[in-house]
């Protein structure tokens, strides 16, 4: 009984490690990853663009993940909301 316990211990523990290491992924890793692959794909539009959040741009692009703008002109004319984007 002794030995059986001590396996679900460690089972518990590997179960609460994977969990820890999972939330952190989702938490810090993966919305640099998004940023990272929507920035590669604005840089398409031109070499000045940068991806923005759709939902930080207002009502026009509330839907849309990222939206790529020329750097430092969030709501300019020349922003593009593209599916290549979109993650």
């Amino acid at each position: 009984m002794k030995e059986a316990t001590g396996e679900l211990n460690m089972t518990v523990i590997t179960v609460v490690a994977i969990a820890a290491i999972a939330a952190l992924f989702t938490a810090f890793i993966w919305p640099m990853i998004q940023r990272t692959l929507a920035n590669n794909t604005c840089k398409a539009y031109g070499h000045d663009f940068v991806a923005y959040p759709g939902e930080d741009l207002g009502a026009q692009y509330e839907t849309i993940d990222w939206v790529c703008c020329p750097e430092g002109q969030p709501n300019s004319e020349r922003c593009v909301a593209s599916d290549l984007v979109d993650q």
